[in-house]
């Protein structure tokens, strides 16, 4: 921090600065961040950036929380981290509240089923987009082919089928899918 640059005027442009940013990002803020803090309002190099990025994805929580509750720390200390935080959370989980409140009085209108059922099929579309293209990396996969496949039809039967509550299906499977490729690996298969 030797050479002389912008920074923040008080904890309201903390707060704005850190409410703006997470009404802009859905899904993805860092590269947002980035260019807000650095570029736009100057309060980061791009080193010091990558630097706080680096402690945040060590530190549990998202990263982006974490970023800013470091950026708030630099500048005014306890109450600069609290609000940043704040910047963060506080305005989207009211948006979101108010969406759930909102939903709440028109869930039974055909057109909302309609929508919140659409939704889910892009929720669902999105979901198997993303575990066909890491497919390739299941070839480097300790279990081999041999045991995954079960374990993902399995996983697919108990939830897709059977519907069983994810959160159970996870750590069953999870438990069998570590086992096996610890006993693999411990036989030195799959290396």
């Amino acid at each position: 921090m030797s050479e002389a640059r912008a920074q923040p005027r008080g904890l309201r442009d903390v707060f704005v600065a850190f409410t703006r940013l997470s009404l802009m990002g859905f899904g993805g803020v860092l590269p947002i961040a980035q260019r807000e803090l650095v570029d736009r309002l100057g309060w980061l190099t791009a080193a010091e950036f990558a630097e706080l990025l680096s402690v945040g994805q060590v530190l549990p929580g998202p990263n982006v929380v974490n970023l800013s509750l470091m950026v708030g720390d630099r500048w005014f200390g306890l109450r600069g981290a609290l609000t940043a935080v704040a910047g963060m959370l506080v305005v989207p989980m009211a948006l979101v509240l108010a969406l759930a409140a909102l939903y709440q009085g028109f869930a039974d209108q055909p057109a909302v089923v309609g929508a919140v059922r659409g939704m889910g099929a892009v929720s669902a579309g999105l979901i198997v987009a993303m575990g066909l293209k890491l497919l390739p990396t299941l070839a480097r996969n300790p279990l081999g082919r041999a045991l995954w496949v079960p374990l993902a039809a399995l996983t697919l039967l108990l939830v897709g089928m059977l519907r069983w509550p994810l959160v159970a299906v996870l750590p069953l499977v999870g438990v069998v899918g570590v086992a096996l490729a610890w006993w693999r690996l411990g036989r030195g298969v799959g290396r």
